[in-house]
């Protein structure tokens, strides 16, 4: 079962991804997928600032995996955009169990190397500040989580 929350601006994004960061657990791994300027970033930075991290949260683009460890829990923020499915030499797949939270953003591009269970995030953009963020849950906790947060 899919979740669907449109939200106005970036304000109300980060607020979701607040309230899902409630509901944190160790090596949790969030998928974002959506367009060049979706908001993406947005949502890990909200969910960064809720587990307590202070460092400026930015798209990894150019260093693909940033590791912030300063928070109640380690958040490992990666872009995979460049990969272009090749992840040879990055060890993703290890960052899943390694007591922290995992957001990939274009994780689209590395569907074979994904977990089996994760929670999906689409972004769609609906006008300049809309966006409609359609969660797709795998494996009852994930469930669980869209349950009680959305």
């Amino acid at each position: 079962m899919d979740y669907k929350i449109t939200t106005r601006n970036e304000t109300e994004t980060v607020e979701i991804a607040q309230n899902l960061e409630s509901e944190k657990f160790p090596n949790m791994v969030i998928c974002l997928y959506g367009d060049l300027g979706s908001g993406k970033t947005v949502f890990a930075k909200g969910f960064a600032q809720a587990l307590g991290i202070e460092e400026t949260v930015t798209s990894p683009t150019f260093n693909i995996i940033k590791e912030y460890t300063t928070g109640e829990m380690p958040l490992y923020h990666m872009d995979v955009y460049r990969l272009d499915g090749k992840i040879d030499g990055f060890d993703i797949e290890e960052y899943y169990h390694k007591n922290g939270v995992v957001i990939i953003e274009w994780a689209d591009t590395i569907m074979d190397y994904l977990p089996e269970e994760r929670l999906d995030i689409k972004i769609k953009i609906v006008d300049e500040d809309s966006r409609t963020l359609i969660f797709t849950p795998h494996g009852r906790i994930y469930e669980d989580i869209c349950e009680a947060v959305l």
